[in-house]
């Protein structure tokens, strides 16, 4: 699977469903996780997992935010972007797309994608999505 460089809801990320090839361009150690970034809910479904039927609104109807369920990181983002490679897969694995600890270079991301998709505003980084940590009984804002 190729490696996106793509404007997402939140920053200019790297998509992937390799996430080797993801920790080996971030330079990151491989115990650290990556957000997986589901098209909808249904898709998020579909792939197995599970949320409260308390919590299941706040997550499907939520904006550039990232839940953390049981050590699982995840968004539900729709992909604005018209492209044909977003549209055919239910999920990705998402990473901002600079080097670890370090600001957005135009120059390292496209060096390092095999595929970039832009649209007429460019790539732009943005603030990072708000982080949710969930479990039966609360929900603690982390970021």
């Amino acid at each position: 699977m190729p490696v996106i460089l793509a404007q997402t809801d939140t920053t200019v990320g790297f998509l992937s469903q390799n996430r080797e090839k993801l920790y080996e361009i971030k330079s990151r150690p491989s115990t650290k996780p990556f957000i997986k970034v589901y098209k909808n809910f249904k898709s998020f479904l579909q792939d197995g997992n599970r949320v409260t039927n308390s919590r299941k609104n706040l997550v499907r109807r939520s904006k550039k935010t990232t839940f953390i369920i049981n050590n699982f990181s995840f968004r539900v983002a729709p992909f604005t972007l018209n492209s044909q490679i977003l549209r055919d897969s239910l999920w990705f694995y998402s990473t901002s797309a600079n080097r670890s600890t370090e600001k957005f270079s135009r120059e390292f991301c496209e060096s390092k994608a095999d595929i970039i998709i832009e649209d007429i505003n460019g790539l732009v980084e943005k603030d990072s999505s708000a982080l949710i940590k969930l479990n039966r009984k609360k929900k603690r804002k982390l970021r």
